[in-house]
Order: C-alpha cells, then sequence, then structure tokens
C-alpha cells in the first residue's frame, strides 16, 4: 500500500496546521509499516532535575501517531485522539532529541490504533510506550 502523504507532505502539514509546535516536531522517515517522528529537546520541553517532561513525551506519541494515521489516509485533520495510555519507563538522557517510533495497528473506516515506541536519540532503550486510539471522521465532513 502506498502512502497518501510522506514526509515532505506531513512536515508541510504541521507548518500548515499546527503552528504551536512545527518548530519542535518533525517527521523523520515514513513507509507503510512505520513513522519516526523527531521532538528537537530544548529548555522548554524539561521539567525540574533537567529532563524531559512527561506532557512533551505525550504530545510527541499523540503527534507522531496522529501523523502516521494521515500518511496512510490523507489529510483528515478533524481525526481525534479518543483513548491514550503511556508507561514511562525510564528518564530521557539530557541533551539528546526524543525520537517516536509509530507504527498503525489497525486501520478501520471509523477508528484507528496505533502505538510509538519513544527513546533518546542514539539510545536503544525506549522511554515510554504509548498506545492511542483516534476516531476518524467522515469524508463528507
Amino acid at each position: 500500500m502506498a502512502l497518501a502523504m510522506g514526509c515532505a507532505e506531513l512536515n508541510a502539514f504541521l507548518r500548515r496546521a499546527f503552528l504551536q509546535i512545527a518548530d519542535q516536531v518533525r517527521v523523520d522517515s515514513a513507509d507503510e509499516g512505520q513513522l519516526v517522528a523527531r521532538l528537537a529537546v530544548d529548555d522548554q520541553h524539561l521539567r525540574p532535575g533537567g529532563t524531559v517532561s512527561g506532557p512533551a513525551m505525550f504530545a510527541l506519541a499523540d503527534v507522531g501517531i496522529y501523523l502516521a494515521i494521515l500518511s496512510r489516509i490523507g489529510e483528515v485533520p478533524l481525526a481525534v485522539t479518543t483513548n491514550a495510555s503511556i508507561d514511562f519507563m525510564r528518564k530521557p538522557e539530557a541533551g539528546r532529541d526524543l525520537l517516536a517510533e509509530c507504527r498503525i495497528l489497525k486501520l478501520g473506516r471509523v477508528l484507528a490504533v496505533g502505538d510509538a515506541l519513544i527513546r533518546s536519540d542514539g539510545m536503544r532503550d525506549p522511554v515510554a510506550r504509548c498506545s492511542m486510539t483516534y476516531s476518524i471522521p467522515p469524508r463528507d465532513r
């Protein structure tokens, strides 16, 4: 199955539709099996103790899985998160971007389910794992 949107189209969509995060998140790669989203970590993402905050990791997973869905179905901006679960497993490495390796587990007409493994760039062990479900609106809206 060919992608409906590739990296360039997804990154352009982010810049157009999500100005609040367009300079922080980008798609590094996308194919039929996986999308990799990158969070350019800086001071605004840190919590006391110098580690990346949980909300920043959650946002990366949410945006990454959302973009993985759009890569398959095309630009459907009103697809929304309906369920989410995240496990924080270890402290992210200081001074490194975060990468979310996102997969679509089920893609239906109305619902999509995906997961993301988040790692500090260059590190093997994941720092978080997230599972999310999205509602896909009818195309005639």
